[in-house]
């Protein structure tokens, strides 16, 4: 198995996984989803703009993964970002 196919199972369950809970509670699951998306995307805003002025040359996109992420994830999703992004720089 490559990469990209367990990337796209991995994809696949969590969209059943989610699904099944937009069923229970479909309304309050989708205002939180959206408003930790929202939130998630003004900390990387504001997280490249500080680590733009200081040394480290940093920066996470938005786009549609970084939203699912802090969407799904809340903030421990936005610190893994930015953790995975500083790991990749070292090696």
């Amino acid at each position: 198995m490559n990469g990209y196919e367990g990337i796209w199972w991995i994809t696949g369950i969590l969209g059943i996984v989610l699904m099944m809970g937009l069923l229970r509670n479909k309304a309050e699951w989708v205002i939180n989803f959206v408003l930790r998306g929202i939130m998630g995307m003004l900390e990387i805003y504001f997280l490249n703009m500080i680590l733009a002025m200081s040394t480290f040359g940093v920066s996470i996109g938005y786009n549609l993964y970084t939203f699912l992420v802090s969407g799904i994830m809340g903030l421990p999703g936005v610190a893994l970002m930015y953790g995975i992004h500083f790991y990749m720089m070292l090696s």
